[in-house]
């Protein structure tokens, strides 16, 4: 093994550029945080474009790079660095209602990256989009529910309400991000290595 690539458990092998675009997404991830919130509803929950960088990090990066650039960003969060939109810092966010939220991109883009994978070499939109949606959108507002659920005293029917009306903009970030991974993924081919089946030993 060469002094420029380590062992990563069963996700296989890390290499110095694995760790270059998962630097570049974690960046982008701040960068979205830049335009600030737009907070609705009566829980405070804001609405930000970071989710679309969480999104765009599993559907390009996949499992293994996405989830090494959503927790690069959230350990910078965490240790204080204000690059959550509105410049809040990781602790500010996991000591609000919206803790759900933010602990939800993780297991999210880990679960976009997968679901991408399985459908590489050829990415395709519309499948894309289901991704999104399952993957990101399903699997915060999980999280999101269960965190306002402990912080507040609203029942899971709603807190699950509230996600309500963050549909449209969340779908249509799922789309975006869609045609963005396509268009990249069509110019960079190899990004997201194809998950291998049985029937391909």
């Amino acid at each position: 093994m060469s002094a420029q690539t380590s062992k990563l458990g069963r996700f296989g092998r890390i290499e110095s550029r694995d760790l270059t675009q998962a630097a570049v997404f974690a960046g982008l991830l701040a960068a979205l945080g830049l335009p600030g919130t737009l907070s609705l509803g009566p829980t405070g929950v804001p609405i930000t474009l970071q989710t679309l960088g969480v999104m765009l990090a599993g559907s390009i990066l996949g499992p293994r790079k996405g989830a090494l650039a959503v927790a690069l960003f959230t350990i910078l969060a965490v240790a204080g660095l204000p690059i959550l939109a509105g410049g809040r810092t990781g602790l500010v966010a996991l000591s609000s209602p919206t803790a759900g939220f933010f602990v939800g991109w993780l297991p999210a883009v880990i679960v976009i990256g997968l679901l991408t994978a399985l459908m590489m070499p050829r990415y395709r939109v519309l499948w894309g989009i289901a991704i999104n949606v399952v993957g990101g959108m399903a699997v915060i507002y999980l999280f999101g529910t269960a965190g306002l659920m402990l912080r507040t005293d609203l029942s899971w029917w709603a807190a699950l309400s509230t996600n309500g009306i963050y549909l449209a903009g969340d779908v249509t970030k799922a789309v975006l991000c869609s045609y963005v991974a396509a268009q990249v993924h069509r110019a960079r081919p190899g990004l997201i290595a194809p998950v291998r089946t049985r029937s391909d030993d």
